[in-house]
């Protein structure tokens, strides 16, 4: 949640609009140009109000409105900004305060010469905004965001009159930061520094973009992959500086820090949507790259896994009894699929845990535990603090992430990036196969490691894996008939959905996209719950998907799945059936069933998915509601 972009370019080289009017050898861009354009790239992560200040003509100028980005260009279009060279910029998911035009940020300080935005929660704020008051200070809004900014221009005041006017804006956030308990990302700039702009991260996401005479500040490298994709990951308790030609890093108390250089192997194109008319409707038809890009180059020529990544010490995987896996949300769901594979493959206990559950109550873990972490985007608040919980407790963590570079990838003992390229829109897709399939990658490595299979039998599975990605390709190119039912139940108000072993987390997750992306009543259940309740949910055209098991498998499963299918159609039930190739048995039991490609039963998952994530996005469509951006929702939840 929340968007962050900071800028500062060299104010001996003329102000331009966009890369392309850039003649030669000049490579400047209007701060308001790359803050707009860096916003518009962080989108994805929800909002509800935008705001940009820039430093101009001695002062700084600042627009902020609620509602979306177009509001925010529509207000600059009315009363335009002065062309400058440094400036920040905000998309706001309200936490304190409504989401006003005034709770919007930038907040202002110091008689309007410090422009403040933030990200986070900024847990002591009530006590510094009482001290601030006693002091006379004064407050415009709601947010906690202001006591930030008027508690830094405070400190400001107080250095400058001490220094004789030298330029204190670095060692104010210092100061202020010292002050601060919570979750935060703050970017500062100062009218009396204007080519300045100083940032501090505890807790919540910030990365560092570097060009050439200027330098960018982002919540993530979409804030500013139009323009470059050199960047610098910051560490804990860190504040930056960046000016034209340069960056400095220090840590709270101004002791110089380093952050860590790294390279962005994907560029903006990568986040257009590719012809389709939603990101959501381009990253579902990404799915079989995903899954492909997430297998490549993790097992060598003779189907051994070589998880370069996972730099734990082997004895020490080998010794674990015990595997945790935390998640919220899809990522939960990918975690609960997990769950059935690594016990099947590894025979070691396995649970799946609430990040925001799990350090509440007391959990057993020590140091034979082993906490598997997934976060699409690696800032996932809740999650990234157990596992800062569970790591005090002495187990070891690996996280599976997507995104390179986030905070619970590096605070962790181990990493297995998926691969699955950029997701922009909110509800996630390919993120869930990816992480079922980096997961599956983990089971199988620590089945190598511990002699659990034979390398004949890791090799067999490899190969089914390898497999999948056109079997997904399949269940797309044969999409039609599964959008056509979507349209027509446009106005249907309750959808349940059944599934078994695997198919019970495909199932919740659904009725989980359903939920996000359409706003109708949606749940997921064991079938073999049925009996012990849900069935009262069933009345004449109730529609439930239901998710059966391969009659390869074990056809004790998927004849009670059927069973199951007929229950609840004699009680007047309209039953969508999601089935494998061949299965005839289902065909006289359902109103319509949706068949995909042969598969291996833990592999199911992978393919099960697809059609409910269709079906999910087109019924979205026909209320026209946007998919990408759904109400209420963040892409990335960075706060508690």
């Amino acid at each position: 949640m929340c968007g962050i972009v900071g800028y500062v370019g060299r104010r001996d080289l003329p102000a331009v609009s966009s890369s392309a009017d850039l003649a030669p050898g000049i490579d400047s861009h209007s701060a308001l140009d790359v803050v707009l354009e860096g916003l518009r790239r962080l989108e994805y992560r929800g909002y509800d109000s935008a705001g940009v200040a820039v430093i101009a003509d001695g002062g700084i100028e600042s627009r902020k409105k609620s509602g979306k980005l177009s509001n925010l260009v529509t207000e600059l279009e009315e009363r335009p900004l002065p062309v400058s060279l440094t400036g920040i910029g905000h998309t706001r998911w309200a936490t304190h305060g409504g989401p006003t035009d005034q709770n919007a940020h930038p907040h202002l300080a110091d008689d309007g010469k410090l422009a403040v935005i933030h990200n986070g929660i900024i847990e002591n704020f009530a006590e510094v905004k009482g001290s601030l008051l006693a002091k006379g200070h004064t407050f415009l809004s709601e947010t906690d965001t202001e006591v930030a900014a008027v508690l830094l221009g405070d400190i400001y005041r107080s250095l400058v009159k001490a220094s004789g006017g030298k330029a204190v804006l670095a060692e104010s956030m210092q100061q202020a930061c010292q002050k601060l308990e919570g979750a935060f990302t703050l970017l500062a700039i100062h009218a009396d520094e204007p080519d300045v702009v100083v940032a501090a991260r505890r807790n919540s996401p910030l990365v560092v973009g570097l060009g050439e005479n200027e330098n960018f500040l982002g919540s993530d490298v979409s804030g500013f992959i139009d323009f470059t994709r050199r960047a610098v990951e910051l560490g804990q308790d860190q504040i930056v500086t960046i000016t034209p030609d340069s960056f400095e890093i220090t840590d709270f108390f101004g002791k110089p820090a380093e952050g860590t250089e790294f390279h962005v192997d994907w560029d903006a194109a990568a986040a257009e949507k590719g012809g389709f008319p939603s990101f959501m409707e381009k990253e579902i038809n990404d799915q079989p790259e995903a899954v492909g890009q997430t297998l490549l180059g993790r097992s060598d020529a003779d189907g051994r896994l070589t998880l370069d990544e996972v730099r734990i010490d082997p004895a020490e995987l080998k010794n674990v009894n015990k595997i945790i896996v935390l998640a919220c949300g899809t990522s939960a769901y990918a975690g609960q699929v997990a769950k059935y594979a690594i016990e099947h493959w590894v025979r070691i206990p396995t649970e799946v845990e609430l990040s925001h559950e799990f350090r509440y109550r007391d959990p057993i873990v020590d140091e034979r535990t082993l906490i598997v972490s997934m976060s699409q985007s690696g800032e996932t608040m809740d999650t990234l603090m157990a596992v800062r919980y569970a790591k005090e407790q002495g187990a070891k963590t690996l996280a599976i992430c997507n995104t390179n570079g986030s905070t619970i990838p590096r605070e962790s003992d181990a990493v297995l990036y998926t691969h699955a390229g950029p997701e922009i829109a909110v509800a996630s897709t390919k993120a869930f196969l990816a992480q079922i399939t980096a997961a599956y990658l983990l089971g199988l490595y620590l089945a190598q490691l511990r002699g659990n299979k034979f390398q004949g039998e890791i090799k067999d599975i490899l190969s089914d894996l390898g497999a999948i990605p056109a079997k997904i390709q399949s269940v797309l190119d044969n999409a039609d008939q599964i959008k056509k039912l979507a349209r027509e139940m446009a106005e249907t108000r309750s959808v349940l959905f059944l599934g078994r072993h695997v198919g019970f987390p495909v199932a919740m997750e659904g009725a989980l996209k359903l939920k996000e992306l359409a706003y109708i009543h949606a749940e997921g259940f064991a079938a073999g719950e049925l009996k012990h309740g849900p069935i009262a949910l069933i009345e004449e055209g109730q529609p439930v998907f239901v998710v059966v098991p391969s009659p390869r498998g074990r056809h004790s499963l998927h004849s009670k799945v059927v069973s199951n299918i007929q229950e609840i159609r004699a009680r007047g039930a309209k039953t969508i059936v999601i089935a494998e190739e061949g299965d005839e048995a289902v065909k006289a039991y359902a109103e319509h069933v949706f068949y995909i490609p042969e598969t291996p039963t833990l592999l199911a998952p992978l393919l099960a998915t697809v059609p409910l994530q269709i079906f999910a996005c087109e019924l979205a469509n026909a209320k026209g509601y946007d998919v990408d951006q759904p109400r209420n929702l963040a892409k990335s939840v960075t706060v508690e």
